[in-house]
């Protein structure tokens, strides 16, 4: 009978620092959003480099500069 008590008690207090409350899980869930906003304002601002790259590459070239513009767009398409 003993045994049952220790093993119910151990089994509920497992239970019980297995859950967690919802503010733990808003706290989470935001953390995660901020780091994804995060990734894409990087990713955002890599295109635009690699855009203002391009275009000094090109030399005024206008085939070359209308390539370049798919960087832009991508950028765009980011916000």
């Amino acid at each position: 009978m003993r045994r049952v008590q220790i093993l119910t008690s151990a089994v509920f207090m497992g239970l019980l620092t297995a859950c967690s409350t919802p503010q733990e899980d808003a706290s989470k869930a935001q953390k995660h959003a901020f780091e994804a906003q995060e990734n894409v304002a990087k990713e955002r601002l890599a295109l635009v480099d690699k855009y203002q790259t391009c275009v000094k590459e090109s030399a005024g070239d206008n085939l070359k500069v209308e390539a370049c513009d798919s960087y832009l767009r991508a950028a765009e398409a980011l916000k």
